[in-house]
């Protein structure tokens, strides 16, 4: 290893072990769990939209197997919204020397690398639900269309100071190249 913590053939002293991603000694930060009530109220409306028009299609052409797909709709998101605290959980982010890191999911985890220097745009959205919480969703937009970042149910101080820092960061990269 060397003394910038990479190994001769350039991989940081957190990236494969035996080819898989050993992510240690990571400062993850959450996002607050007010979040879990913005995302089941989003699922619960969802729920009441495809149900009620699955029922009333159902209802309307008194098919059993409409019945029968509304039931396992019922049920798929009644998993969802059980899992959502748990899946809610999982989401955080670290700011590294070079990058955030972004991670998401319980059983297909999704960890994300986004270089300072390639950040173009870092926006703050709020919905209505999230506004009257106090949380905000902060959005990373880069060259490449696969890393664009969503970290949502952060609070609106922390969203804010969270761009702020990251454009900074972003600005004196860019500078670099």
């Amino acid at each position: 290893m060397s003394e910038h913590g990479t190994s001769e053939h350039g991989m940081s002293e957190n990236t494969a072990v035996d080819g898989r991603l050993a992510i240690v000694d990571i400062d993850w930060r959450g996002v607050s769990p007010k979040y879990i009530v913005v995302d089941i109220v989003g699922y619960v409306i969802s729920a009441a939209v495809v149900l009620g028009a699955a029922s009333f299609a159902a209802w309307f052409f008194g098919q059993p197997l409409v019945w029968m797909a509304a039931s396992v709709l019922a049920v798929m998101f009644l998993i969802t919204i059980v899992l959502t605290p748990r899946r809610v959980r999982s989401i955080g982010y670290a700011l590294r020397q070079d990058d955030l890191l972004f991670r998401r999911g319980i059983l297909f985890q999704r960890f994300v690398s986004v270089p300072y220097g390639r950040m173009q745009l870092v926006d703050i959205n709020r919905g209505p639900l999230a506004r009257w919480l106090g949380l905000s969703e902060l959005k990373f937009v880069t060259a490449a269309a696969a890393t664009g970042v969503v970290i949502p149910g952060l609070p609106e101080a922390d969203a804010e100071e969270l761009r702020d820092t990251l454009v900074a960061l972003a600005e004196s990269r860019r500078a670099g190249l």
